[in-house]
C-alpha cells in the first residue's frame, strides 16, 4: 500500500481506532462501591461478597469473573507449619538413620574381612534401631581412634627419619637403665627380698643359751636381715667393697675398731644397692635399713657367743663425716652403716645400738689404736661407681 492510499479514520492520520465512550461518574461510583464494600468486608468480619450486585453496578470492563480470595486462619497457618515440621522431621531422622545403618554396615563387613574365619554377619535394616546404643557408639569412636592411631603410625614406620629416632630412644633407654638400674632394682629389692629369707632362720629366743655357731653373723629380725660378717678386712674402699661382696664388712677405723664384746663402736657395713654387673650376693642387703626405729633388736654373733644390741638413735650424714663414728663412749656399742636414699651414695645412715646382752658391765676394754692401718679410707664405705662415673675414669 502506498502512502497516498491510506483512509484517514475519523479524522486521526495514524489511523488508531478510539476508545469508546463511558460515562466517567458511573465508572467511578461503581469503584468506590467495591471499595465500600471490601472496607465494610473487614471490619464486620463479614468474609464474602455478593458478587452479582457488584457485577451488575459495574460496567462490561470492571466486572468480575472469579471467585473472592481465600482467607486463612490462623489456627491454621499454625496446622500447616506443623505438617511442614512433622514432614522434615521425618525426612531428616531417616535420612541419618540411613547413613548411621550404612556406616555400621561398612564396619560390620571390615571386621568380617579381618576375622575372615569368623562367620559374616550381616545387618537387617528391619531390626536396625533408630539410635546406637552407647555402647555401639563408644566402639564407633574406639575403631575410629584405632584406624587414626594405625595410620599414623604406619605413616611414622614409612618415614625415613623413624629408624634413627628409634635408635636413639633405644640408645636413652639402655643409658638411662645402665646409669639408674640400682634404683630400680633396689625399691623391688627393698620388698621382694625379705620375703626371700626362712622365718625360721632369723627368730631368736632372747633367753635362749648365748652360745651360737663360730660363724659370724648379723641378724636384725625386723628386717629379715641374716647375713655373714667379715671382721678380717681393712678401713679402705677395696678392702671394704671386696668384703661386702660377701655379707656385711667390718670397718675399724682408730677410735670405732671395737668388736662385739669390747667397749666401744663396732661398725658394720653393707649396701643398700649396687649395680646389677657387681658381683656379690648382698648388694641390697641393707635395703630396708632406713625401717629400723629407736628400740629395735639385733643381734651379732662373735666368737661363738649371741650379742643382743638395741638401737638407740639413727642419723644421716655425709660420706666425708667419719668422725660421726669416733667417739668416747664406756658402753659397748655397734654401728650399721649403708647409703641413703635408696638407690644412690649421695649421703651415709648410721644405725647406732647398746649392748644389753651379755650385761655390758662385762664388756672387755677397747682394744688399742697402734694396731690400724695407716692406709685409712677418708669416707664412709658406700656403692660401686655408677655406669656414666666409670666411662670418665672413677673407680
Amino acid at each position: 500500500m502506498r502512502p497516498e492510499d491510506r483512509q484517514i479514520v475519523n479524522g486521526d492520520p495514524r489511523g488508531n481506532i478510539q476508545p469508546p465512550q463511558r460515562d466517567t461518574s458511573a465508572a467511578q461510583s461503581a469503584v468506590a462501591n467495591v471499595a465500600r464494600t471490601q472496607i465494610n468486608s473487614i471490619y464486620s468480619d463479614q468474609h464474602t461478597t455478593q458478587p452479582t450486585e457488584i457485577n451488575e453496578q459495574l460496567p462490561d470492563t470492571y466486572r468480575r469473573t472469579h471467585d473472592a480470595a481465600h482467607e486463612a486462619h490462623n489456627q491454621q497457618w499454625r496446622q500447616y507449619h506443623t505438617a511442614w515440621q512433622d514432614y522434615y522431621q521425618k525426612y531428616y531422622e531417616h535420612y541419618y538413620v540411613g547413613a548411621v545403618q550404612q556406616v555400621h554396615q561398612a564396619y560390620t563387613e571390615q571386621a568380617a574381612k579381618l576375622q575372615p574365619n569368623e562367620p559374616t554377619k550381616t545387618t537387617d535394616s528391619t531390626t536396625f534401631s533408630d539410635e546406637l546404643t552407647k555402647a555401639e557408639a563408644i566402639q564407633d569412636l574406639r575403631s575410629q581412634l584405632l584406624g587414626r592411631v594405625k595410620t599414623a603410625a604406619k605413616a611414622v614406620r614409612g618415614s625415613r627419619h623413624f629408624v634413627p629416632l628409634a635408635a636413639a630412644l633405644i640408645v636413652l633407654v639402655v643409658f638411662s637403665f645402665l646409669q639408674y638400674n640400682r634404683v630400680i632394682i633396689a625399691n623391688v629389692q627393698a620388698y621382694v627380698t625379705p620375703g626371700e629369707i626362712d622365718q625360721q632362720d632369723i627368730v631368736v629366743d632372747p633367753n635362749a643359751s648365748l652360745q651360737v655357731d663360730q660363724k659370724p653373723l648379723l641378724i636384725i629380725p625386723k628386717i629379715n636381715v641374716n647375713v655373714p660378717v667379715d671382721y678380717n678386712t681393712q678401713p679402705n674402699y677395696d678392702s671394704q667393697m671386696k668384703a661386702m661382696e660377701n655379707g656385711v664388712a667390718y670397718f675399724g677405723i682408730p677410735g670405732a675398731n671395737s668388736k662385739p664384746g669390747q667397749i666401744g663402736n663396732t661398725v658394720l657395713s653393707g649396701h643398700s644397692s649396687n649395680d646389677f654387673i657387681d658381683a656379690g650376693q648382698y648388694k641390697f642387703v641393707f635395703a630396708l635399713l632406713e625401717r629400723l626405729k629407736p628400740g629395735d633388736i639385733f643381734y651379732l654373733h662373735y666368737n661363738g657367743i649371741r650379742y643382743t644390741y638395741s638401737i638407740t638413735k639413727t642419723q644421716v650424714v655425709r660420706p666425708t663425716e667419719v668422725s660421726a663414728l669416733v667417739y668416747p663412749t664406756t658402753k659397748p656399742v655397734a654401728t650399721l652403716i649403708t647409703c641413703t636414699p635408696l638407690g644412690t651414695s649421695q649421703n651415709r645412715l648410721l644405725v647406732t645400738a647398746e649392748q644389753v646382752s651379755p650385761n655390758p658391765n662385762t664388756a672387755s676394754a677397747a682394744p688399742s689404736t697402734s694396731n690400724t692401718s695407716s692406709k685409712q679410707s677418708q669416707q664412709i664405705p658406700g656403692s660401686s661407681p655408677t655406669f656414666v662415673e666409670r666411662i670418665f675414669g672413677a673407680s
